[in-house]
């Protein structure tokens, strides 16, 4: 594998998507920061970067049920963004509180070109579904069957699944004044069945609705022996419901069946001033499912009136219906994806690295604190294993010496590896002190179980601070060493979640650095006790010091470049929407110094503009990883650079309404380290896009001789552990 230096980043910035080379005249400084045109909309950019991951489905270099995943994960994607983001729109709408982006945009513009935008990606989604990736499955043995393909046995099959184990539990409901319209769960999928005739009490309605328990599966496996023997014959639960619908309304002639799907406002609503947190959210928990109609999916050939009937009572409007070719729920079909494992249609196994010192067989394993106490150890997740953070944590609850233990949770699960150690170490009369933060985003249940958990088993359970969620990745462990207290501290751009740690990447940081260790002590006392804001010395942190102190780095680089020195900024995090932030770095592009962004999702700033911006790049990275690190790196003048890893993004949610660290990389090697890390994607040249000054992104591709590059799999290279895997470099 071969280390790309600056000249690599150069020679990416030469490629099809460049932007145009500076004027011969240097034009005229905006002072006007201000103006809208300046700035791209929040909801159209998180919008834009699901599209790019719809667009991984179209490339051919995956593995093709790999290309079905990002499918899949594209109407995941699509459907939170229903839920939280459009849902968050319309509120502002229903309650006139309608709010004016910095690009100028009000909801109600911003509504009608997510309708239009999300409109075209969904027909492009079923398109790739139909016209590539089923026929391209069905080629390889995994067959989703209709039902006029299906043979004597298998509707034979289908007709005894349908009466033992669907007929039992649905329940249709004919429309009728003693029987209106049912409240329907959020994303349940449901059918509108048009009936004639009338039936046993001389009804005559001609509707009902069926909604499908979630009990049932949504994709059904046909056996072997009524499939010549496949082994990956399929079929869908609504292609049973629809076959043998007339059996569930005896005597009356069926019109038409057709399956819809209702997406709800989910966001959980939990007033500042509540008594008891944990009380409040189950109680929110409740009400998710029934949250006001945000968007109706419905089968392409549903006719209009049945069509005009739902939305009408749904009080949703023609811009808020998607009429699709295929199934409603897509994302129930991610089973088929880890149930179907065959060579060359899924990503290569690897298995995560490990550095010097640690060893990946336990029975050879080393006492993570005591190499700690040794020298920081710097882990980049999925390339090198999470475990060695688990170990730390293990081993610090089986060791006499250590006294306590602090951690912050944010997505865990209530029976992983790191709450078994909580709990043992709880156990053992360590003095356990956990910061959950039950308000995650749709692992509220998980963190509530997980907390009950902890707490049966002896440890402290605090919920953060009312109104700012803990989003900062710490734990902190205590340990006695003869005389002395030692404070051992692992600080993270991720989760706590060891199956995360396998799908993002993430850096953990290892260290017994006094003034550090020291800074999250603090920290914790503040979440856990009440007083005023800390005074940290080495540790930035949200919401008292994090925004103004990126903003100062920020700052100082334009004044080193006014200065006549070597001034670069890279930062590299999800999204960018903070306008402080935004601003700081137009102004160091006016002033010469060059800025790199690397924001996977949301992008505010627009990039390329004569006198504003001609200086900052910014590219997004989508591949088999989903990217998550957070680096803010600076040049320095003449100095050492500065490297800052975090849990924060630049985002007004993140700098100023939750409780975030960011903390500085300085052993030299591991700043290097992280600076050629960020050059890999510097010249990712095959999954990476560059947004234009237009607000558009553009595929990155190698031009000319240049050679291939894809970041991922350059660090999987150098730090994974891969069997028979060639280089693409």
């Amino acid at each position: 594998m071969d280390n790309p230096q600056q000249s690599d980043v150069q020679e990416t910035r030469g490629q099809s998507s460049e932007l145009v080379e500076p004027m011969a005249s240097k034009p005229p400084k905006v002072s006007d920061y201000q103006n809208p045109d300046y700035y791209i909309n929040r909801e159209l950019s998180h919008l834009a970067f699901n599209f790019r991951v719809l667009q991984q489905a179209l490339n051919e270099e995956y593995p093709l049920l790999e290309r079905f995943r990002f499918l899949l994960i594209f109407s995941s994607n699509l459907d939170e963004y229903f839920e939280i983001r459009v849902a968050g729109l319309m509120q502002q709408i229903d309650f006139s509180r309608e709010q004016v982006g910095l690009d100028g945009m009000g909801p109600q513009q911003v509504l009608k070109e997510i309708s239009q935008k999300a409109k075209e990606y969904v027909e492009l989604q079923y398109q790739i579904l139909n016209e590539s990736l089923l026929p391209s499955l069905r080629k390889e043995g995994i067959r989703f069957l209709r039902r006029n393909e299906l043979t004597e046995k298998q509707q034979a099959w289908i007709k005894r699944f349908f009466y033992h184990e669907v007929m039992p539990i649905i329940s249709p409901i004919g429309l009728d004044p003693a029987h209106p319209f049912p409240r329907l769960a959020n994303k349940l999928l449901c059918f509108i069945v048009s009936l004639e005739g009338k039936d046993a009490f001389g009804r005559d309605t001609g509707m009902a609705i069926i909604p499908a328990p979630r009990s049932l599966p949504r994709i059904v496996k046909m056996p072997e022996d009524i499939c010549d023997g496949r082994e990956n014959d399929y079929v869908f639960l609504s292609s049973i419901i629809h076959r043998h619908v007339s059996d569930l309304f005896p005597g009356m002639d069926i019109k038409g069946c057709y399956q819809f799907r209702l997406t709800r406002n989910s966001d959980l609503d939990l007033e500042d001033e509540v008594e008891d947190l944990a009380k409040a959210l189950q109680g929110e928990l409740l009400s998710r499912r029934y949250g006001k109609a945000v968007r109706l999916e419905v089968a392409d050939n549903c006719p209009q009136p049945l069509v005009d009937f739902l939305l009408n009572e749904f009080g949703l409007t023609n811009e808020d219906v998607y009429q699709v070719s295929g199934p409603v729920n897509l994302t129930r079909m991610m089973s088929i994806c880890d149930t179907n494992d065959k060579p060359g249609l899924v990503f290569p196994p690897f298995t995560p690295g490990y550095p010097k010192g640690l060893h990946s067989k336990r029975k050879h394993s080393n006492n993570v604190l005591d190499l700690v106490a040794k020298q920081d150890i710097l882990l980049h997740h999925p390339f090198e294993s999470f475990t060695p953070v688990v170990d730390m944590l293990r081993q610090a609850a089986k060791d006499p010496d250590v006294l306590a233990i602090r951690q912050t949770l944010y997505r865990t699960g209530a029976h992983s590896e790191m709450v078994n150690a909580l709990v043992e170490a709880a156990r053992q009369g360590k003095e356990v002190t956990v910061v959950v933060e039950i308000r995650a985003r749709f692992d509220e249940e998980e963190n509530l179980a997980l907390a009950r958990r902890l707490q049966e088993a002896g440890a402290v359970v605090v919920y953060g601070v009312v109104g700012y969620k803990t989003h900062a990745k710490m734990m902190l462990i205590v340990r006695r060493e003869g005389r002395h207290i030692q404070r051992y501290a692992h600080l993270g751009t991720g989760n706590y979640h060891a199956g995360n740690a396998r799908l993002y990447t993430d850096y953990s940081l290892l260290t017994c650095d006094k003034i550090l260790t020291n800074d999250v002590h603090k920290i914790f006392q503040q979440l856990t006790g009440m007083g005023r804001a800390v005074r940290v010395r080495k540790l930035f942190h949200a919401p008292f010091t994090l925004k103004k102190s990126l903003i100062d780095l920020i700052n100082q680089e334009t004044s080193n470049a006014k200065e006549g020195k070597q001034a670069r900024i890279i930062i590299k995090i999800n999204s960018l929407t903070e306008s402080h932030i935004i601003k700081a770095l137009f102004k160091a592009s006016q002033a010469g110094v060059e800025v790199d962004l690397i924001v996977r999702g949301i992008c505010c700033l627009r990039p390329g503009i004569e006198g504003l911006s001609e200086n900052i790049r910014v590219r997004s990275i989508v591949g088999r990883f989903l990217e998550h690190t957070r680096i803010y790196y600076f040049e320095n003048g003449d100095d050492d650079a500065l490297v800052y890893c975090s849990s924060a993004d630049a985002m007004i949610r993140n700098l100023d309404m939750r409780i975030e660290t960011c903390f500085p990389i300085e052993d030299p090697k591991l700043a290097a380290r992280i600076k050629k890390e960020l050059d890999y994607y510097l010249s990712d040249n095959t999954r990476s896009w560059q947004l234009q000054s237009d607000g558009e992104y553009e595929k990155n591709r190698p031009v000319r001789s240049q050679r291939r590059r894809n970041a991922q799999e350059r660090l999987m290279d150098a730090l994974a552990i891969i069997a028979n895997k060639p280089s693409t470099d």
